[in-house]
C-alpha cells in the first residue's frame, strides 16, 4: 500500500512549485515510509507523487512507473490487485513483456492494452492515476467497493488529487473552509460522511467504482461499477457452496505478499473464518505458523457490562479459535490514558473527527502490529453485506425512514446552541432518501425483499464506508496494510441479490455464512451471537473525556466551543445513562459523544478551519 498525489496546472510553471510538491509528498509519508518518488513533466504542467510501502517486488515496483505501448504512460498507484497473475497471463498471451513481478506493472500494462476499460478487469483494492503524455490526459480510478481513498480539488486551469485530504490542503490554493453543508456533515451525519464529499469546501472524493478523465482543463467522472439487482437462481445448497467458495477464494487471493503477514482475530465469526483459511493455507504451502492479533483494554473484564450490541466479551472465543488453528496469538492491551491521548492523532490520520476511541484504539493496535508485520487481514464488512446488525432483524426498526444507526437526532441537536444549523434534520433526511430512491430493485421483489435491498445500500454506502475509511487511515498512519476479504466485489454482488430467507438462514444474522462454515469452525464460533469491536468500559476513560469536553466549553477562543450548548454537553457528563438513543449505532454513547466533541475542537484548531457562508 502507498500514498499517491499529483497536480496538473495548465497556466503556471510547475517547476516553480517544488516546495508545494515536497510538502504534499511529506504529508503522505506515513502511508509510504519505504520509498518516495516524483514524476514531473514541466512542458505539460504535470506532477505525479508517490510514497511507497513495500509489499510486493521491492526492486521491480518502484513508482512513479513509466511504460510505453502505443503511448508513453506513467502511473502512481495505491493498492493491491488480487488477480495479478490472471491479468499477467492474459497480457503475455498477446505479446506484452514484464521486467518485474509487481502488480503495478501489470496494472499499467493493462491500461496500455485496454485503456480506460482496464478497470472492468481488476479485482483488488486500489486508487491510481495514469498520465498519458501523447494524449495529454490523466486517468484516475478507485476500486469497486471503495477500500482505498482518493480525493481531488478542481480549480480553473488545474487539478489536485491525493490519497488523503491533508496532502491537498498542503497546496496553498486550497483553503480549509467549511460551509453549512460541511457543518451538517460533522454535526448531523458524522462520524459518517456523504460519499463524494471531502467536507472542506471544494474537496471531492472519487466514489467507489468511479473513474475519471482530466483533459483540456475539465474532469469528467463516471461510474464503471455499481451493485445491480439481478434474479438469484441458485438453490439453497448451491448458495451455501458458492458463498463458501467466494469467501475462501477471496481470502486465499489476499494472502500474497513479499513481507510478513498476519491476521486480526477477535473470536467473532468473520475474523475466525479468515484466520482459519489463512492458517490452512500456510500449512498447505509450508509457510510456517500464522500469527494472529487481538486487542483489549486494561481492566476491561472488571468493568464489562452486557448490552444488546455487546452480549459477551471476546477472550474465551479468541483462545478457543487460536488453539483450534494453532496460531501464534498475541494480545495487545491498551492503556486507557493512551487511548485518550490517541484521540488527537487519529483525527490527524483521518483529517476529520470520526469514530473517536474506536479509531484511536485501532490506531494504537496497528502501531503494535506494525512492529513485526507489514500486512494484515481483517474481517470488516460481513455485517453490512450479510445482515449482521440488530437493525436488520428488528421489525420495529426495519421500516423506519431514517438511518438505522442514528434513528434519533435529538442528542445531536441538544449539544448545539439554539438556532444553529436549522436545516440539519432535513439535510439528513435528504441524504437518506437519496440513497433509498437510487436503490435498484426487481419488480418481483416482495416489500420485505425491497426493503432489505434498501437496507443493504444504506449500510454499503454509509456505515460500511465509514468502517473502511477507519481501517485504511488508522492502519496506513502506521505503515500497515490491512486487507478486507469480505469486500471482494464478487461476494458483494452475490450478497446483494441473495434472498433474505437465505441470507438470514435459520433466522440468524449472517445465517448463510454460518451454515457455509458449519463443520469447518468450532460450533461455539459458528453460532456465537455477534459481538462488535471491543470498547473500553473503564471509568478512567470516561473521566478523561469529561474533563476534555469541559475544557472545550471553557475555551472562549474555541470556534467549536462557541457553537455548543453548555447545558446539552453538561447533561451528557452528569447523566451519561440518560441517553435514550445513541449518536451512532453501538459505537457512540456518552463517553464517545464527549470524545467526539474533543476531536471536533482539535480538528477546527489543527486545520485552522474557517466557517463560511453562515
Amino acid at each position: 500500500m502507498c500514498g499517491i498525489a499529483g497536480l496538473i496546472d495548465r497556466y503556471e510553471d510547475i517547476s516553480q512549485k517544488q516546495g508545494i510538491i515536497a510538502n504534499m509528498s511529506s504529508q503522505l509519508g506515513k502511508r509510504g515510509p519505504d520509498q518516495d518518488g516524483v514524476y514531473i513533466n514541466q512542458q505539460q504542467g504535470v506532477c505525479l507523487i508517490h510514497r511507497r510501502l513495500i509489499v510486493i517486488d521491492p526492486a521491480g515496483g518502484i513508482q512513479p512507473m513509466s511504460k510505453k505501448g502505443r503511448d508513453l504512460c506513467t502511473i502512481v498507484y495505491n493498492g493491491e490487485l488480487y488477480n495479478t497473475e490472471d491479468l499477467r497471463g492474459e497480457l503475455l498471451s498477446v505479446g506484452y513483456t514484464f521486467s518485474g513481478h509487481s502488480d503495478t506493472e501489470v496494472l499499467l500494462t493493462a491500461y496500455l492494452h485496454w485503456g480506460e476499460k482496464c478497470v472492468d478487469k481488476l479485482n483488488g483494492i486500489f486508487a491510481f492515476a495514469i498520465w498519458d503524455e501523447e494524449n495529454r490526459r490523466l486517468f484516475i480510478a478507485r476500486d469497486k467497493i471503495g477500500v482505498k481513498p482518493l480525493f481531488y480539488y478542481e480549480y480553473k486551469g488545474g487539478l489536485i488529487f491525493a490519497s488523503e485530504i491533508k496532502a491537498i490542503l498542503a497546496n496553498p490554493i486550497v483553503k480549509p473552509q467549511i460551509d453549512e453543508n460541511g457543518l451538517n456533515e460533522i454535526f448531523f451525519i458524522g462520524p459518517g460522511r456523504t460519499g463524494g464529499m471531502g467536507i472542506f469546501k471544494g474537496i471531492r472524493e472519487l466514489l467507489p467504482g468511479e473513474c475519471g478523465t482530466y483533459k483540456n482543463g475539465a474532469l469528467v467522472c463516471h461510474k464503471y461499477f455499481s451493485v445491480t439487482a439481478k434474479p438469484h437462481t441458485d438453490s439453497q445448497e448451491q448458495t451455501i457452496e458458492k458463498t463458501r467458495f467466494l469467501l475462501t477464494d477471496a481470502i486465499k487471493r489476499q494472502l500474497v505478499a513479499d513481507v510478513p503477514l498476519c491476521c486480526f482475530l477477535s473470536g467473532g465469526l468473520d475474523s475466525s473464518i479468515i484466520s482459519k483459511v489463512a492458517s490452512d493455507y500456510y500449512k498447505e504451502n509450508n509457510k510456517g505458523q500464522l500469527t494472529t492479533y487481538s486487542v483489549d483494554y486494561v481492566d476491561n473484564a472488571k468493568y464489562f457490562v452486557k448490552s444488546l450490541f455487546q452480549p459477551n466479551s471476546d477472550n474465551h472465543y479468541i483462545k478457543l479459535m487460536s488453539e483450534f488453528i494453532g496460531s501464534d496469538h498475541r494480545e495487545v492491551i491498551l492503556d486507557n490514558n493512551a487511548l485518550y491521548e490517541a484521540l488527537l492523532p487519529s483525527v490527524a490520520a483521518r483529517d476529520l473527527p470520526a469514530m473517536v476511541d474506536v479509531d484511536s484504539s485501532l490506531l494504537l493496535f496497528c502501531e503494535a502490529v506494525k512492529r513485526d508485520y507489514t500486512v494484515a487481514l481483517s474481517g470488516e464488512c460481513a455485517d453490512e453485506l450479510f445482515g449482521g446488525y440488530p437493525w436488520y432483524h428488528n421489525k420495529d426498526i426495519l421500516f423506519e425512514q431514517c438511518f438505522p444507526w442514528s434513528r434519533s437526532l435529538d442528542i445531536r441537536r441538544s449539544v448545539l446552541k439554539a438556532g444553529l444549523l436549522p436545516r440539519g434534520e432535513d439535510y439528513v433526511l435528504q441524504r437518506y432518501s437519496d440513497t433509498v430512491n437510487k436503490t435498484e430493485k426487481l419488480s418481483t421483489d416482495t416489500p420485505l425483499e425491497a426493503r432489505m435491498r434498501e437496507m443493504f445500500m444504506l449500510n454499503f454506502n454509509w456505515f460500511m464506508q465509514g468502517l473502511l475509511d477507519r481501517k485504511d487511515r488508522m492502519s496506513m498512519y502506521n505503515g500497515l496494510e490491512v486487507r478486507v476479504p469480505f469486500c471482494d466485489y464478487r461476494l458483494v454482488e452475490y450478497a446483494y441479490n441473495m434472498p433474505w430467507s437465505l441470507k438470514a438462514l435459520d433466522g440468524r444474522e449472517k445465517g448463510i455464512i454460518r451454515t457455509a462454515m458449519d463443520g469447518i469452525l468450532p460450533d461455539e464460533i459458528v453460532w456465537r451471537k455477534k459481538s462488535p469491536y471491543p470498547k473500553t468500559h473503564n471509568p478512567i476513560y470516561f473521566n478523561l473525556v469529561c474533563q476534555g469536553a469541559k475544557r472545550v466549553l471553557q475555551d472562549k477562543d474555541s470556534v467549536l466551543g462557541n457553537m455548543l450548548s453548555e447545558k446539552g454537553v453538561m447533561d451528557i457528563i452528569e447523566n451519561p445513562e440518560g441517553i435514550s438513543s445513541p449518536w451512532y449505532g453501538q459505537l457512540m454513547r456518552a463517553p464517545q459523544i464527549l470524545a467526539y466533541i474533543i476531536q471536533m475542537d482539535y480538528w477546527f484548531k489543527k486545520y485552522n478551519v474557517q466557517v463560511i457562508g453562515m
